[in-house]
């Protein structure tokens, strides 16, 4: 059974307890999760669309489209197969979250994580990605979590396949074309792109 939307924004009809929130994007049935922390520091608080309306923002939906996930348009952020959320969708405008807050949240984040069914968790930056290492996969957590060393790399386990993405804001100068050529590369591979263990 396939749940359909008419609706990329908040397709799941998700209401946290928060005044303000940015909820999920893009299509119900996605095979691509793009997950980040939270607003604060990922953006989408004008536009409620996750990772937008940040300086950065321009290049990494760049490196989604270049990888085939997405195509950006003057008005309109059309996801293909692709969907994007927060572990912690509710704005803590200038507070920063601490663990009860994320405690709070998790169970929207992990019902959109299994509503969606993606098979590729593209967790973006450090706690999105320890989060998704520790919960959703066999793999231990590195310590330290190296971002610059995990940018783009296939990681196998627990049902999905993982590709760290390094936060955005830090890129260097090829982390754009990395990140492109490696979702280029999985979608290449035609309606069987990768193998879970």
């Amino acid at each position: 059974m396939e749940f359909v939307s008419e609706s990329a924004r908040n397709p799941f009809g998700m209401r946290p307890p928060c005044e303000r929130y940015v909820p999920g994007y893009g299509d119900a049935g996605a095979d691509f999760h793009v997950i980040g922390d939270h607003p604060g520091v990922h953006g989408g608080r004008d536009s409620e669309i996750p990772f937008a309306d940040e300086p950065w923002s321009a290049a990494f939906f760049d490196a989604l489209e270049r990888g085939g996930l997405l195509a950006v348009t003057d008005d309109e952020l059309v996801t293909r197969h692709t969907f994007l959320s927060y572990l912690h969708m509710c704005d803590p405008g200038e507070a920063v979250p601490d663990a009860d807050a994320y405690d709070l949240m998790e169970p929207y984040f992990d019902a959109e994580l299994r509503a969606i069914t993606a098979h590729i968790l593209l967790p973006v930056g450090a706690r999105a990605t320890e989060h998704v290492l520790a919960t959703y996969t066999s793999k231990a957590v590195p310590d330290p979590l190296d971002m610059a060393d995990l940018h783009g790399q296939e990681l196998r386990g627990a049902g999905w396949l993982v590709v760290p993405i390094a936060d955005p804001a830090e890129w260097d100068a090829d982390d754009a074309d990395v990140l492109a050529e490696r979702l280029a590369a999985i979608l290449e591979t035609g309606d069987e792109p990768y193998f879970v263990r």
